[in-house]
């Protein structure tokens, strides 16, 4: 017997918000998190934008010397994870512990250790290199930070499938909960990758808009005129736990996660499948591991990058999966407000669905002014709807063809 699972924490640092309140309001309100890039010169770059977060203090979360220890995308998923923990009330204490535990999904890790560390090698020698370096770097230090700042003994991993990491990551924490392997995982999506060398990669494979001159319209999925994604960093955390111990605490009870299902298009390294097989197949298969059927389905929070490949891909999916009654489905992208935080984008939209159905609202996809016939279904633009959501799906498509898809719905006690 699967155990109910159900989200009962929430916690965000994001470009267009700091905090669960903050990031709803601007979503609500269609806020861009975009501007022109702070944290180096991008004046040699072809992309001169991204979607930084600017408020950030990670002295807020962690003492001063834990803070020269961590990477900034284990930064951001302790600052994430104390916020999540604190949202749903929950007191880990004792024996406890050891039923709770972490999930990390992150594309790209420490590129900001390694690459100041690189410089320290070439200008003052190996043996000027932190002996921090490795443990600052690798990914599943970012689970790792969370659980020790927690506390949580139980299961601790981290999963790295690219711009699906953190949908994985929750999909993975589903089963572990299920299966009844733990009865709280907190799972955290982080990145923090906007620095010269990795933007200069994205630059290079022609990935982002160069709409530097309207950064906070580039963003623009599903419209005619989009030019690429917006690189973006933050993180977000969920708190999942058994329904039973939710009740018996008397827990807030945002959603509940019901299915999680993963495909790949075997196709390309970066390009999707243009026939959309694989993320239909993720849809499909994530309907029916939640027991629902696709008439079932309200609302899909998209993928949505603002590529002209993938835009186009992800609409022709959603029509294979859903038939004639595509046309009657609600979608919006977060992206468009938010940027795309990479490995981070699929916790950070599956914390925006949750909210949309505890709410009863759907957030917008700002930017969205011109239709690309290629592109034809009801993707909210410009305003938010009220709307009571029972099943929503949460995509998330990453390079190599990964392919994640979430089903979150109304709780029903």
């Amino acid at each position: 017997m699967r155990k109910k699972v159900v989200v009962t924490g929430l916690g965000t640092i994001s470009p267009i918000g700091i905090g669960k309140e903050e990031f709803w309001e601007s979503l609500l309100k269609g806020k861009s998190g975009i501007g022109r890039i702070t944290s180096f010169d991008p004046a040699p770059f072809d992309s001169q934008i991204a979607g930084e977060v600017l408020n950030f203090d990670p002295e807020e979360f962690l003492p001063r010397k834990e803070v020269r220890r961590m990477d900034r995308f284990s930064q951001f998923a302790v600052g994430a994870s104390l916020m999540a923990i604190q949202d749903a009330e929950l007191k880990l204490e004792g024996s406890l512990r050891e039923r709770a535990g972490v999930i990390l999904g992150s594309g790209i890790g420490g590129i900001n250790t390694f690459e100041s560390q690189h410089q320290v090698l070439m200008k003052r020698g190996p043996g000027k290199v932190s002996p921090f370096f490795i443990p600052m770097m690798i990914v599943n230090m970012g689970a790792a930070n969370v659980a020790i700042q927690l506390g949580l003994k139980g299961p601790s991993s981290c999963v790295s499938t690219a711009c699906e990491a953190s949908t994985r990551a929750l999909g993975e924490a589903l089963r572990i909960v299920e299966r009844g392997e733990a009865d709280w995982m907190i799972v955290v999506g982080a990145e923090a990758s906007i620095t010269p060398l990795a933007f200069a990669g994205f630059c290079s494979m022609k990935a982002l808009s160069v709409r530097n001159h309207q950064p906070e319209q580039a963003s623009r999925p599903f419209d005619k005129n989009r030019d690429g994604f917006i690189m973006s960093e933050g993180a977000a955390a969920l708190v999942l736990e058994s329904e039973e111990k939710a009740i018996a605490r008397g827990a807030r009870i945002y959603c509940q996660l019901k299915g999680y299902a993963s495909s790949c298009d075997a196709y390309h390294v970066t390009a999707p499948d243009p026939e959309g097989e694989g993320a239909a197949r993720a849809m499909k298969l994530a309907i029916q591991n939640a027991g629902l059927n696709p008439e079932d389905i309200d609302y899909i929070n998209a993928h949505g990058t603002s590529t002209p490949l993938n835009d186009k891909m992800e609409t022709l999916a959603i029509k294979k999966v859903f038939g004639e009654k595509a046309y009657r489905l609600k979608i919006s992208a977060t992206k468009s407000m938010t940027g795309h935080l990479l490995g981070a984008a699929g916790a950070l939209e599956a914390m925006a669905t949750a909210l949309s159905i505890y709410h009863g609202i759907i957030h917008p996809t700002i930017n969205l002014e011109e239709a690309d016939p290629d592109c034809d279904l009801d993707y909210t633009p410009l305003k938010p709807v009220s709307m009571v959501i029972n099943n929503a799906l949460s995509n998330s498509f990453g390079f190599g063809g990964h392919n994640g898809t979430l089903v979150l719905g109304k709780y029903e006690g």
